[in-house]
This record gives C-alpha cells, sequence and structure tokens, in this order.
C-alpha cells in the first residue's frame, strides 16, 4: 500500500509528496515494523535498487511475511530527480537538518514529517552510497554510542564490514542520530558510489534484510547464508590522502587485500606525463574504500585501509 508521508506545496503549481510503501501481513497490534530508508541525498541511488528488488521480494510473498516494513525509497526526491545530492533551492544537506521543524523551511518540514512517520518501529536500516569521488564496499557504520544496542543487529546484514566509530563524530542532526535517540534502533548502510547502482552489492544488502527480517521473526522464506564482516574502531584504519594534485591511477581492485609497502595507486601530472606520487600501503588489510574519481588535490582521500589486527 502507497502512502503519502509528506505533502508541500512548491511555488510551481506542483506538490512535494514523499512516499513510502507499506507490506504488512498479520499485522497485529503490538507487531514488529522494519523500516527501510534511502535517498536522502539525491546522487545516492544504490539503495534505489534495493528497495525496488526488496518491495517486489515481500509482495510477491506476503504470506512468509508476519508483521509490517515499510520502504521509503526517496525521502530527497527533488534531489534525485535534479540529480543534487542536497535538497534543491535551499541548498542543504538533507541529512544535516533533523528532528526538522513545523515551523521551519520546505525542508525542515519534511524531516520533520519522516521522523514522525518512523517514530515507534522496532529497527531502520538507514541506505547510503559513497560520492561521486569514492567507492566503499557494503558496510555498517555504528557509533561507540549505539553499540551494544545495534552491533548484534549489523551483523545479521550480510555486510562485508562493521565501523564502530568515534561517538565524537556523530552529527546530532543526521536521520540515524535522531532515531536511535527516540527509541527506534537505526543502523547506517553505506556501499558503492555515488550516481551509479552496483547490482551485486544491492543484491547481497536485499539478502541481509532479509535474514534480519528473519532473525526478527518477521520472514519465513528463503534466506540465503550471510558473510560474516570484519568489525573495526577507529585505531584499525588507514586514511591515504594524496600529497599532490593531478589524476589518481589506481593499482590495485577495490576491495582487495594489500600488503606494507604494496602500490595502491599513482598520481600523475596530466600537463607533463610525469608521476608526482607514488601512493603506497603503510599497512596489510583490507582495501575498503578507493578513489573513484581521478582528479585529486593535496589532501584528496584516496583510499582506506582496515588493519590485520581487526580482522
Amino acid at each position: 500500500m502507497i502512502k503519502s508521508v509528506s505533502v508541500a506545496a512548491l511555488p510551481v503549481t506542483e506538490d512535494l509528496v514523499i512516499q513510502k510503501n507499506r507490506i504488512e501481513n498479520n499485522a497485529e497490534p503490538g507487531c514488529k515494523r522494519v523500516c527501510i530508508v534511502t535517498g536522502t541525498h539525491g546522487d545516492e541511488l544504490e539503495g534505489q535498487y534495493v528497495c525496488a528488488q526488496l518491495a517486489k521480494i515481500l509482495s510477491d510473498e506476503k504470506h512468509n511475511l508476519s508483521g509490517i516494513v515499510d520502504i521509503y525509497p526517496a525521502i530527497n526526491p527533488l534531489g534525485i530527480d535534479s540529480i543534487t545530492r542536497g535538497f534543491p533551492m535551499f541548498d542543504l544537506d538533507m541529512n544535516r537538518i533533523f528532528p526538522g521543524s513545523t515551523t521551519g523551511s520546505l525542508a525542515e518540514s519534511v524531516a520533520h514529517d519522516i521522523v514522525r512517520d518512523i517514530e515507534g518501529a522496532d529497527i531502520c536500516i538507514d541506505i547510503h552510497s559513497s560520492n561521486i569521488f569514492l567507492r566503499e564496499i557494503p558496510q555498517v557504520r555504528v557509533s561507540e554510542q549505539t553499540e551494544d544496542e545495534l552491533f548484534h543487529y549489523a551483523l545479521m546484514l550480510n555486510v562485508d564490514l562493521v565501523w564502530i566509530h568515534s561517538a565524537a563524530t556523530v552529527l546530532e542532526s543526521t536521520l540515524a542520530h535522531t532515531l536511535n535517540m527516540r527509541g527506534v534502533k537505526t543502523l547506517v548502510v553505506e556501499m558503492g558510489v555515488g550516481m551509479r547502482i552496483t547490482e551485486s552489492y544491492c543484491v547481497q544488502l536485499v539478502d541481509g534484510i532479509l535474514n534480519l527480517l528473519h532473525e526478527l521473526g518477521m520472514w519465513n522464506g528463503i534466506v540465503r547464508e550471510i558473510r560474516k564482516p570484519m568489525v573495526s574502531k577507529d585505531r584499525g584504519v588507514d586514511f591515504l590522502n594524496s600529497d599532490a594534485a593531478g589524476i589518481f591511477i589506481p593499482s590495485v581492485a577495490h576491495g582487495s587485500y594489500v600488503n606494507t609497502g604494496e602500490l595502491i595507486g599513482k598520481v600523475l601530472n596530466p600537463i607533463t606525463g610525469n608521476m608526482v606520487e607514488q601512493v603506497i600501503s603503510p599497512c596489510d588489510g583490507l582495501l575498503f574504500t578507493l578513489r573513484e574519481y581521478p582528479v585529486v588535490f593535496g589532501g584528496s582521500l584516496l583510499a582506506r585501509i582496515l588493519g590485520d589486527e581487526n580482522g
């Protein structure tokens, strides 16, 4: 059942409408409810495919579902329509204005309606892609502040990495933080690259979500075997940043295992053709982030490596 979560008038005789697809079966009072949210940033499209596949499976096999699954495929539809990361017209990052406000701007009003609609759910999966610059392996990001409550569920999602990051880096204005503080267990999934759909990653996450529903007692359909993710805290992650400007040409594949001293890539000067920097791995580990957009400047992030001590 398609429902409108938020409706607001636009200055072009049209309405901004945020919709969700509610799929339910045996939805008795007090039944479990899981929310799948994506499309917060207009250049993040991986979640679109996840929502499409999940909606089809759950709709086709509704008899295997017990409870409610709410799917929000695009909470920033204007951004998606205009291929804009933020909320158009207001130049806002939508994931920096939660919980929103009934008296604020259009974007804040929409954010308020979304939070209000999700409140009361048992679990929310907040799906993001990376940006156009970096490619990420499927991962769940959990703050130390919510680790005790969320870690168990993160292991169920069939991702390659669970990254437990410092609570100091948590932004209170994100959807995930807002919902966690309101009692909705919310996990942030990051995968792929901006403006693209990596089908294999999406299928992997759909399998993970079905496994989560199964573990919650909500799904009796087919559940594939899931992988055991690597687990990291900040101290186990090495960040590789460029020292020079130019074009970055990687020498290794994203998601591969690299060794200390191994060449990760080169930065070339396109005017002279000279190599201005060799990017070398400082440790043995998993290359879970790799630069996708080739143009770099001094300080540009090129890669992240998860050290062996976290394996």
